[in-house]
């Protein structure tokens, strides 16, 4: 399994690679414009991502709009809604509006609020269909 991990700050950096890497193989990258050109990377060299776990506040493209055009890629490229990237988007902001953002105009698959703590991340995780190998 292929993660890719989008996160700002250095110190969540290290602990979604700590917590994931029971899980698959972990790519980092620090911002929206860096996580849409490792996907597009990534389906190009055919080794696509099971999952992304994407902070929404990210400097130079936030994670609303990285995961915008995530989605309009897999839709350039023909992926049945079954076939598309599972997200996981992360922010410390609980706010409604973030939330029914990340829904539905991005389609995410699950949504964490900072501090992730590993039992909810472990639930989150088996919800999507991914098990720790």
């Amino acid at each position: 399994m292929r993660i890719l991990i989008v996160e700002d700050d250095f110190g969540s950096r290290v602990l979604m690679k700590k917590l994931l890497a029971g899980y698959g193989s972990c790519d980092v990258v620090v911002d929206g414009e860096e996580a849409l050109s490792s996907f597009k990377m990534a389906w190009e060299e055919k080794a696509p991502y099971n999952l992304i776990m994407m902070d929404i506040m990210l400097p130079e493209m936030d994670g609303q709009e990285a995961l915008q055009q995530i989605r309009a890629y897999e839709k350039e490229i023909g992926l049945s809604d079954v076939d598309r990237v599972k997200v996981i988007m992360t922010t410390a902001l609980g706010d409604p509006k973030n939330v029914v953002t990340a829904y539905n105009k991005g389609e995410a698959s699950s949504y964490i609020v900072k501090p992730v703590e590993i039992a909810q991340l472990k639930q989150e995780m088996s919800k999507l269909g991914f098990e720790e190998q």
